[in-house]
């Protein structure tokens, strides 16, 4: 799951107030500078492999990354080489290893000290090939981010902020344009099939989850300009994210222990280990279920839409 964006993302140097009320395009380029000063931070940490944190960090870096560039594409005159695609690759390689560092930590860290003694000698050699899959699994993520394309990738992004450049579009003011800033992200998501799964193992809820943030990555670098009102959904779009991934996390956990049988060999019984699993999975089930119900309101809906617009109309007063 996503932590929340700390202080140094909010710092006044990169993005004050007064500097995100200027143009569209000034307010992506701030966007881009605060998320690629971040990536460049935490590259060392990511390769020293000394705590999980730094790679769950430039995982979420690289999303917002993703987000901006999508968001405001109609805005910025970028090179070609600079693109979604190639930050996707990368993104790629983070993927594998953070979830066998969650498969690791929900394991080793939160559930086997849960279980019977029987259970948790069962797991060691589960533990075991999870800590061989997960090196190997870090070196293809070390050769990405040492590689030509990636740091070619990281410079350009430096060389464009030098003299960012932006379209007739990028020229307008913010906040005349949030409407339109966030629809990408907002449009058909309260269509999405994910709303009505009545299984949390239901795939729908997973690209339901990825919508979710979506919006909410497009939504809080607005939240200085619109306010406490935003920030609340902002918040609940948080809490949703947290308890669908928490969903994700536990169906990553009981497909990896499958992963994990060996054709051949007698089946590993976990009666305990499967009881916790299915307890944390109603509780997230049954807080997701209420959430849910709030967010997908029409009053919810209804007020969502109404804070950006008046937001919007700030200008024209």
């Amino acid at each position: 799951m996503d932590t929340p964006i700390t202080s140094d993302e909010h710092a006044s140097g990169d993005a004050g107030g007064a500097q995100a009320a200027g143009s569209s395009g000034a307010h992506a380029a701030l966007l881009i500078q605060r998320q690629t000063r971040r990536l460049g931070k935490l590259q060392p940490e990511v390769l020293a492999d000394q705590d999980p944190e730094p790679l769950h960090q430039l995982r979420v870096s690289l999303r917002r990354l993703r987000t901006v560039l999508q968001q405001f594409a109609p805005a910025l005159v970028l090179p070609d080489t600079i693109s979604d695609r190639r930050i996707a690759k990368v993104a790629r390689h983070t993927g594998l290893t953070r979830d066998l560092d969650v498969l690791q930590q929900r394991l080793h860290g939160s559930l086997m000290p849960l279980l019977p003694a029987a259970e948790q000698k069962a797991l060691r050699p589960v533990l075991k090939r999870l800590k061989r899959e997960r090196r190997l699994a870090f070196e293809g993520l070390e050769e990405a981010l040492r590689s030509g394309p990636y740091l070619k990738l990281l410079a350009r992004l430096h060389h464009w902020q030098l003299q960012p450049r932006f379209t007739p579009l990028g020229e307008q003011p913010l906040r005349s344009w949030l409407l339109e800033w966030q629809a990408s992200a907002s449009a058909s998501l309260f269509l999405h099939g994910g709303w009505y799964a009545t299984d949390p193992l239901d795939p729908a809820l997973h690209e339901l989850r990825k919508r979710l943030k979506a919006l909410r990555y497009t939504l809080e670098p607005l939240e200085e300009l619109v306010g406490p009102a935003l920030s609340r959904w902002i918040a609940l779009l948080r809490q949703a994210q947290d308890h669908l991934g928490e969903l994700h996390d536990l169906q990553v956990l009981t497909e990896g222990l499958c992963d994990q049988q060996r054709p051949g060999q007698p089946e590993i019984s976990l009666p305990g280990l499967e009881a916790e699993i299915a307890q944390e999975q109603e509780q997230q089930w049954q807080h997701w279920r209420a959430l849910a119900g709030t967010l997908h309101s029409d009053a919810a809906r209804q007020e969502l839409q109404g804070t950006l617009l008046e937001a919007s109309r700030l200008t024209l007063a």
